[in-house]
């Protein structure tokens, strides 16, 4: 019981190793992935994996829980503190289960859900037909504009006055500008709906001051605690007081049992480390680096939805290259570029290989990527690009990649 993870399980400790040099001599570009830091993965890995905690601090369903409590309360009043929030949650497992506990805690079976669809930049979670979000309660969808691919409030005003929905969902996983939360905030007003608001992708930018925040508008938050909040794995809700009853019952009993402690320790961890300076400064560093990287495309004959970012994340229309995101992103797995095919607004190509490929900066800035790194990385996509069938010359890419990668130590790996 004492011996190491090497002499215990060499298979898995082997793969743990070749994984750890993958995410350290790659270009991540990967919008919902990042580097926790080495503090967050050693509060992660600790004893408090053992605990079973059933309940909250102060009223728990197990005894032993002294401590636990205190590890908890912390994450709590620091997620308030730093997102100006009323109350929050800490124990759900991730984006999805919160976004399930705010639908549980504010719709009945049935209810109308409005919100912003897949293929427009939405979440599977927002109502999508093949998540159980479009199966439980009636959804309604929205998406954006066939000119500008911006969000069409005009529709999303028309379909909320049509429908009278319970609950309208704001934000997205794959939109590159900011969102007016302000202008949600209205229309919910005027259909009576609650407001809850998706921050997954961009809450380490509202952290950071770098994106509005919703939380001055929605009825409820949700968010992971990894992708721009450099946490671990997990999820978030913030809300009001008025909500903060119904929230809680929602995630447990509703939801869940016993919560992650180890993963908590690390949220908390995250949450100490977003109120810095230092993360105010990579925060904005993240926005910078989308909008250099974005540019730097376009001028290598690519185009954006959109037209650019606001953001962290670009959805790069690589069909002007005569390829598609599919290809195009096996392509550059091969050139030690991670990124993923994603489609675009209005998309005709089909979802196994769609016009599109969505990348992020978080993961390259906590690197200390910079301006000079992201005219790097572009001018190694339009090469990829341009010798998509030719594995020697995209190997090629990739000891370069791996060299550029040694000048800038990745946060929480050994080199």
């Amino acid at each position: 019981m004492n011996e190491n993870l090497a002499s215990v399980d060499p298979e898995i400790a082997r793969l743990v190793a070749l994984e750890t040099a993958y995410q350290r001599d790659q270009i991540r570009l990967i919008a919902s992935e990042n580097y926790a830091s080495a503090a967050v993965i050693e509060a992660t890995a600790t004893v408090l994996m053992n605990k079973y905690s059933e309940g909250y601090p102060g009223k728990r369903y197990y005894e032993g829980q002294v401590y636990i409590d205190q590890v908890e309360q912390l994450a709590l009043d620091r997620a308030t503190s730093l997102f100006g929030a009323e109350h929050a949650n800490v124990q759900p497992h991730g984006g999805s289960p919160a976004n399930l506990a705010v639908y549980t805690a504010l719709m009945n079976p049935g209810d109308t859900l409005l919100g912003m669809s897949l293929p427009a930049g939405g979440h599977l979670t927002h109502g999508w037909k093949v998540s159980v979000t479009g199966k439980f309660w009636k959804p309604v969808q929205y998406g954006v504009h066939p000119e500008t691919h911006l969000i069409d409030m005009n529709e999303v005003r028309r379909l909320a006055h049509e429908h009278k929905p319970k609950v309208i969902v704001c934000g997205a996983s794959a939109y590159p500008r900011v969102i007016d939360f302000a202008a949600f905030r209205a229309v919910a007003d005027e259909v009576g709906a609650y407001l809850f608001a998706d921050m997954a992708h961009i809450s380490g930018l509202v952290a950071g001051g770098a994106h509005p925040s919703p939380v001055p508008y929605a009825d409820a938050v949700t968010t992971t605690t990894h992708k721009t909040l450099r946490g671990p794995r997990g999820g978030m809700i913030l809300t009001t007081k008025k909500h903060q009853k119904a929230i809680d019952r929602a995630v447990f009993p509703g939801l869940q049992g016993g919560p992650h402690m180890h993963n908590i320790a690390g949220i908390a961890v995250a949450l100490h480390e977003a109120a810095t300076p230092a993360f105010k400064a990579y925060a904005k560093a993240i926005c910078d680096n989308a909008k250099t990287l974005g540019e730097a495309l376009v001028a290598h004959g690519f185009k954006l939805t959109t037209g650019g970012t606001d953001n962290h994340l670009l959805v790069l229309d690589v069909t002007p290259r005569g390829v598609g995101g599919g290809r195009m992103a096996k392509a550059l797995t091969k050139s030690g570029i991670i990124a993923n095919m994603n489609s675009i607004p209005f998309d005709t190509r089909p979802p196994a290989d769609p016009s599109g490929v969505r990348i992020g900066t978080p993961a390259v800035t906590s690197r200390g990527f910079g301006a000079a790194e992201m005219e790097q990385i572009a001018g190694w996509i339009d090469y990829a690009a341009r010798h998509i069938d030719d594995d020697a010359k995209l190997a090629a890419i990739g000891e370069d990649v791996r060299t550029l990668c040694r000048r800038f130590p990745a946060p929480g790996i050994r080199a």
